[in-house]
């Protein structure tokens, strides 16, 4: 079943144009059409953009959330941008700047505003073995290892888009533990869930949400066999805790190819997929990734 949208359209034309010295042009801006599509727009959340123009465009840019957002040309006259809302951002209006250069060199940018609702996430209360919660000291070193790598494969930012079509669950089953959830193992809080929970049995197929280029392909010591794919524009893929991992790093797929099974590997309790994704760096639930990327948004 298809997630509900939210379409809307922002804006429709861009502010007062600048030259490239910096100052205000007289010839006439572009005129933009912008559709803001979202599951909703709360922490946790992807918005994407399509953004149209009626005027020649060499290139565009997107701000938001204190960050370049990349974009992706949809067409001659037509692009789209994908905007993660972290996990703890705040609930309040931020601003999107849209900019765009015309071949001439002139610069125009429009400043719009996205509002973010509150959104409550649950809590738990789990009774697990001691080993589960607390790694032993001699395997501190290896974590902050893995730590440090998996952040720097988490902040890549691809120039162009790795995938087509839309995204899909990497199992069709249920979600058993969801985005944000908030753990308390044996009456110590963790840190809220950043992905999403699927069971199934061990050696179940799992499949590539999204087409893109395998970046990592391992055991590590918190999700057991891994996998994660870069699906270009900032928008990275980790599958976790697999019996068994059936590509490389480096290999190019596609969406809905397999990349391994379902298993128990790592700090697992039990047969699950665990599925994280990162945009641009943005702690984002993996279900709102496929209800941004469903349908073609905006006007046809």
């Amino acid at each position: 079943m298809r997630a509900p949208l939210v379409v809307m359209s922002l804006v429709g034309s861009l502010a007062q144009p600048l030259s490239p010295s910096g100052q205000p042009s007289t010839t006439d801006p572009p005129i933009f059409s912008i559709f803001e599509t979202a599951r909703a727009v709360q922490p946790g959340e992807v918005v994407r953009l399509d953004i149209r123009s009626n005027r020649p465009v060499t290139s565009l840019t997107v701000q938001a959330f204190d960050r370049s957002v990349p974009v992706a040309r949809a067409g001659p006259s037509a692009w789209f941008a994908l905007i993660g809302i972290d996990l703890d951002v705040a609930a309040g209006e931020y601003p999107v700047t849209v900019g765009a250069t015309k071949d001439n060199g002139v610069r125009t940018d429009h400043v719009s505003s996205l509002t973010v609702e509150p959104k409550d996430f649950p809590t738990r209360q789990l009774r697990v073995a001691p080993k589960f919660v607390n790694p032993p000291p001699s395997m501190q070193h290896r974590i902050e290892r893995e730590r440090r790598q998996l952040g720097v494969l988490f902040r890549a930012v691809g120039p162009e888009p790795r995938w087509t079509g839309a995204f899909v669950r990497p199992i069709e089953v249920g979600v058993v533990s969801g985005f944000g959830v908030r753990s308390v193992y044996n009456g110590e809080a963790r840190a809220p869930h950043n992905g999403a929970d699927f069971a199934s049995p061990t050696g179940t197929p799992v499949l590539a949400p999204g087409g893109g280029r395998v970046v990592l392909a391992e055991p590590l010591y918190f999700t057991g066999r891994t996998v994660m794919i870069d699906h270009g524009l900032g928008l990275v893929s980790l599958l976790a805790h697999l019996s068994r991992i059936d590509v490389s790093v480096g290999d190019e797929i596609a969406g809905g190819v397999r990349v391994g099974l379902v298993g128990a590997t790592g700090r697992a309790t039990g047969p699950h997929l665990h599925w994280t994704v990162r945009l641009q760096g943005a702690r984002v639930d993996p279900l709102s990734v496929i209800a941004a990327l469903q349908e073609q948004p905006g006007p046809n």
